[in-house]
């Protein structure tokens, strides 16, 4: 079994001081819900072995900053900042997802952006939990968070319509089900 979990980069400020999407920086908001994503990831193993992260600044920042809040909770995983995953469309993700299985974790995290992981998570599921789905056919939000199972022990046998979705979460259905 592998486990694939795609997180979506916090929310961000509309413009970086220099002009450039990629320095983008997380916003206020996005700090809390970067932070509120982690401690939920540190609370719910099993947790990734190897973290792939867009070099972009507001996905670096998301990643550092769930970290800290999984730090002491979570054994550290392997971290690798891949540009590949700026701006990547799902065929581009999905090769990427592959060629995990040179280190072979059994739990692998990607942290990138929209629209590229939205649609690579829908195209993923074949099966899984139908309220999930239905919450994550709108949109990917920043800090969304999509799990995903394969029945393999090799990550080149990842495909399309593949993946078992096991469970989506974001900050904002978290406060839903913590309101309830």
């Amino acid at each position: 079994m592998r486990r694939l979990m795609l997180l979506r980069h916090a929310k961000t400020e509309t413009e970086s001081p220099s002009g450039q999407d990629h320095d983008r920086r997380l916003d206020d908001r996005g700090h809390r819900d970067a932070a509120e994503i982690g401690g939920w990831i540190g609370r719910h193993p099993p947790f990734p072995d190897r973290v792939l992260v867009s070099p972009a600044v507001r996905a670096h920042q998301t990643w550092d900053v769930a970290w800290e809040a999984m730090k002491g909770l979570v054994p550290p995983p392997e971290v690798e900042f891949l540009p590949e995953l700026y701006g990547a469309d799902p065929t581009e993700l999905l090769h990427t997802i592959r060629m995990a299985s040179v280190g072979d974790p059994k739990r692998l995290m990607l942290v990138g952006h929209n629209p590229g992981m939205h649609e690579l998570a829908l195209t993923l599921i074949g099966s899984g939990d139908a309220a999930a789905k239905k919450a994550l056919d709108h949109n990917l939000p920043t800090s969304g968070l999509a799990i995903f199972d394969f029945p393999t022990h090799d990550w080149t046998d990842v495909a399309f319509r593949r993946g078992k979705l096991v469970q989506f979460v974001s900050p904002k259905l978290l406060k839903q089900t913590s309101d309830d």
